[in-house]
């Protein structure tokens, strides 16, 4: 509203004084109806309560329950195996939870800096919490805006606004009304909290602060998301929940029959609780977690930190990236590209602002030989005023290079030292006598030289110099008539390109000319050439984007910058911006209705000019549409959708506090590139998590049918409820954990991303586990009933039968893993090495050894009711391996599970 207003209707409407500020007694009586001028949350839930909450898990449901009934039966010490498994889990979620709480707190920093105000007609420094709508606050270069303003003067300011807007340069500001619908981005009257002044002087009022300015409503809008849940920990949910009902209700339904047989209802009640034993995987939760933080610790050497463990699936889960532009997709620094002069094009290799580079005639749309030998005189010139008609300088700290001062002029520097010029030289020979500063009113910088002739070099806008042009020179040095139809198609040629284009002109001075006005360069000077810049793509980025793409992960460019500029970054990177429909503005947006705007979101690439709001409200359309959105930002207008996103992922090194707290997920690199090896380990953590899942739960599925049925035949129960914890808590974590370790496979970014809608147990994965379980239930009954039969000696039975299942499980195991898969291919002549799994192998020794003091160790035996085996008794019990291997084959579960579970 305040940037449609003009200067008197803004200080009238806010009753304050342009000249004297507000008076003391107004200043207290604002303070007191507004308050401090800070970010203001609803306090936060206590720790306690965090931390229970950190229980409400189906699955925790299981594991509590287990434990309970172990506990009531006197198992003490499984009982706090148990429970310290669900401890472990929830210390685990609290700590990652507790992580995120800092967000809005970093919101608050964002805004808390000192001031330069206006009151009573003085000058005074203040602590910006103490602004109230209506002061006057004097902006000078350095200062951070310390609320939202309507600036009322301004002399060459310019504002950085990048973490607010997206712009990858400073704006310069005016002083002019602007048009209602004029978006955030583009209204130059106003300064917004948090953003930094870079260059000039200003005065503006204040107009909004604490949770009313810009800022302040993304703490709010912050503040209402709720963290959304990932796609594993939805389909853990579910599947918990499911496996909850089907234990309860076999349990129940053993207890009942067997006591309609005349069971004892204590016989019964051991039954159901062995069978409710048998049933939990006891060791999935700690195994899961294992997996997460596996692959948390890959991605960290990968440069990407996780910050939460479920968002390391998510990733690779992801269907849609949605990536910020600047500093992100691009290099955040300013680059001459094109240079255009005397009719000819010419192309400027190398990045940011190192003089690392050349400039090379372009023909027949080609670079020719580079320069500097000798620079045609055009060049040379139109190079010369980028060099001296410039503020800033560059500097060198070890191999990189920034610039002091303003970017655009930092590439003009760059763009010169690659033709062999140096500032320092030339200003040595022609220094700078007066400057004209470039002013928003005028569109122009103009500098005079000493030299002779001394001359004056202009830099601005192609429309404030082409009129004050009437000569140029050609390639041959001499002055020539001014082609404007010819510069004119030049600058949209540039322009079409995305580059951000400035002309270049000078005009010989009087010979003792010691000082100029706009009036000197009104008329008479001489075009010399436009030079076209654009913060460019990182090259690994670009790689990036396209190797998502071929993973069927669709990438959306989401910026606050120029729709031209946006679509042309979007082609040079790849991403599918032939058609017109698929570039959208955020003006267009925001008048569509919501069926339009669905429509939009699915068919675009390129979303320019969009305000932090409409950030987040593609983010919800594209979650609406089923898809799982990872978000990639740097700044605080980025923090709400990095939220919401399924996994925000943030910038490091470059990117906002603010963002940084919001996001899931942190590049230390800033390298849009990171991501893809993150997708890779992404992907490869949820392949793991299904070998685990299909390895552990045919275990469970044969005890609890060994016990279900053993129950319901009134039959001794093959295995205990103790035995049965041993095997779900030692052995199968000891024999799991190592398939966490599993490298990716070479085809991980060679599939589409799975359906978000596919279940954590696909019909192919349900029929592989039943099949394994009926083989475990046969063995487990089977060699049971024959050893009790030949030794008479139940306890002997017992430890056979289960010896023999962890046999056939070291062959099941083999058989879903790299390792198994290279052994049959090598065995079958398609493959000359088989993939060294170390990890998987001292597994697999480790279960072993544990299996042998299990049953050899007189402590184990007292402790587990198992019995001392004969070499013979133990040869029958790897009778099941090769068993195991001719089932594998039989009902097709040879072959592991892929990332997609088909």
């Amino acid at each position: 509203m305040y940037h449609q207003l003009s200067q008197p209707e803004v200080i009238e409407y806010l009753t304050s004084d342009g000249s004297t500020g507000l008076s003391a007694e107004e200043v207290a009586s604002r303070y007191e109806k507004y308050g401090p001028n800070e970010l203001r949350f609803k306090p936060g839930k206590p720790a306690w309560l965090r931390f229970l909450q950190q229980f409400h898990q189906p699955l925790l449901y299981i594991l509590l329950l287990a434990g309970t009934i172990k506990a009531f039966l006197g198992s003490w010490t499984n009982a706090s195996v148990i429970w310290g498994v669900t401890l472990i889990n929830a210390i685990i979620g609290y700590v990652q939870e507790a992580k995120a709480e800092g967000a809005i707190a970093s919101l608050a920093k964002a805004v808390t800096t000192e001031a330069t105000v206006l009151r009573e007609g003085q000058t005074l420094r203040i602590p910006s919490r103490d602004l109230v709508p209506g002061d006057i606050v004097l902006l000078v270069s350095g200062d951070k805006v310390p609320a939202d303003l309507r600036l009322l003067k301004v002399r060459n300011l310019q504002v950085d606004e990048s973490a607010l807007t997206g712009e990858s340069l400073p704006g310069s500001k005016a002083i002019e009304p602007l048009p209602g619908d004029t978006p955030l981005a583009e209204r130059t009257n106003m300064a917004y909290a948090g953003s930094f002044v870079t260059f000039g002087q200003g005065k503006g009022i204040v107009v909004s602060t604490a949770n009313a300015t810009e800022v302040g409503q993304i703490s709010q809008s912050m503040e209402s998301r709720v963290s959304l849940s990932t796609p594993l920990t939805r389909k853990f949910a579910q599947f918990s929940r499911t496996l909850l009902y089907t234990i309860l209700t076999l349990a129940t339904l053993t207890f009942t029959i067997g006591l309609g047989r005349g069971k004892s209802w204590i016989d019964m009640f051991e039954a159901a609780v062995a069978l409710a034993v048998s049933a939990i995987p006891e060791g999935l939760p700690a195994v899961v977690t294992i997996t997460l933080a596996i692959g948390v610790n890959r991605m960290a050497r990968r440069h990407a930190i996780i910050r939460k463990l479920p968002a390391v699936e998510a990733l690779g889960s992801a269907t849609v990236i949605c990536s910020d532009k600047t500093g992100t997709l691009t290099e955040n620094q300013m680059t001459v590209q094109s240079i255009y002069t005397e009719g000819q094009y010419y192309a400027v290799s190398g990045g940011g602002y190192s003089p690392k580079g050349e400039i090379s005639l372009i023909t027949d749309g080609n670079p020719g030989s580079p320069y500097p030998d000798e620079l045609p005189p055009a060049l040379g010139d139109c190079l010369v005023a980028g060099l001296l008609c410039n503020d800033s300088w560059l500097k060198q700290t070890g191999e990189d290079w920034s610039v002091v001062g303003d970017p655009t002029e930092g590439a003009l520097i760059a763009a010169a030292a690659k033709a062999g010029l140096s500032q320092l030289g030339l200003l040595s020979l022609t220094p700078r006598l007066d400057a004209i500063p470039f002013e928003s009113e005028y569109q122009y910088m103009a500098t005079l030289h000493d030299g002779i002739p001394r001359l004056i070099y202009v830099k601005g806008s192609v429309e404030s110099l082409m009129r004050r042009c009437s000569q140029m020179i050609d390639r041959y040095g001499q002055m020539t008539a001014l082609n404007a139809e010819q510069i004119e198609q030049a600058v949209e040629t540039m322009a079409g390109q995305g580059l951000r284009v400035l002309a270049f002109a000078k005009k010989a001075a009087a010979t003792h000319q010691h000082s100029i006005d706009h009036e000197d360069i009104e008329t008479g000077l001489v075009f010399l050439g436009l030079q076209g810049m654009i913060d460019p793509p990182r090259p690994e980025a670009i790689a990036a984007v396209h190797a998502c793409q071929s993973a069927g992960i669709r990438v959306k460019m989401i910026t606050g910058d120029h729709l031209v500029t946006a679509r042309a970054i979007a082609k040079r990177m790849g991403i599918k911006t032939a058609a017109q429909v698929l570039a959208f503005e955020g003006k267009q947006l925001a008048q569509m209705d919501n069926h339009q705007l669905a429509q939009a979101v699915v068919d675009g690439s390129v979303f320019a000019r969009v305000a932090p709001t409409q950030k987040l409200q593609l983010v919800e359309v594209l979650q609406s549409q089923g898809e799982i959105v990872a978000m990639t930002g740097d700044g605080v207008n980025d923090a709400p959708a990095l939220k919401q996103a399924d996994i925000g992922i943030a910038m490091g090194k470059g990117g906002t506090e603010v963002a940084r707290e919001s996001a899931d997920m942190l590049l230390t690199d800033d390298n849009f590139a990171s991501i893809k090896a993150a997708v890779e380990e992404g992907r490869t953590v949820y392949q793991n998590l299904r070998k685990a899942i299909s390895f552990l739960l045919p275990v469970n599925g044969g005890e609890s049918m060994t016990i279900l049925i053993s129950a319901l035949l009134a039959r001794d129960l093959p295995i205990l409820s103790l035995q049965v914890l041993w095997l779900n808590m030692i052995n199968s974590v000891t024999m799991t954990v190592p398939l966490a370790f599993e490298a990716k496979s070479d085809r991980i970014m060679q599939s589409p991303p799975r359906n978000p809608n596919e279940p954590l147990i696909t019909k192919k994965l349900l029929r592989r586990i039943l099949a394994v379980s009926l083989f475990n239930w046969i063995l487990i009954f089977g060699m049971f009933e024959w050893a009790k039969s030949t030794t008479g000696d139940i306890a002997v039975a017992r430890t056979m039968a289960i010896q023999s299942l962890v046999a056939a499980r070291v062959i099941y195991l083999l058989s879903i893993s790299q390792l198994g898969m290279s052994l049959v291919y090598y065995l079958r002549g398609q493959s000359t090495s088989i993939t060294n799994a170390p990890i998987l192998i001292l597994g697999i020794v480790a279960a072993v050894a544990l299996q042998i003091l299990f049953s050899q160790w007189g402590v184990m035996n007292s402790l587990f009711a198992t019995a001392t085996l004969t070499g013979h008794q133990w040869l029958i019990c790897l009778l099941p391996m090769p068993l195991m291997v001719l089932w594998a084959i039989f009902t097709n579960v040879i072959d592991p599970p892929d990332c997609h579970g088909k």
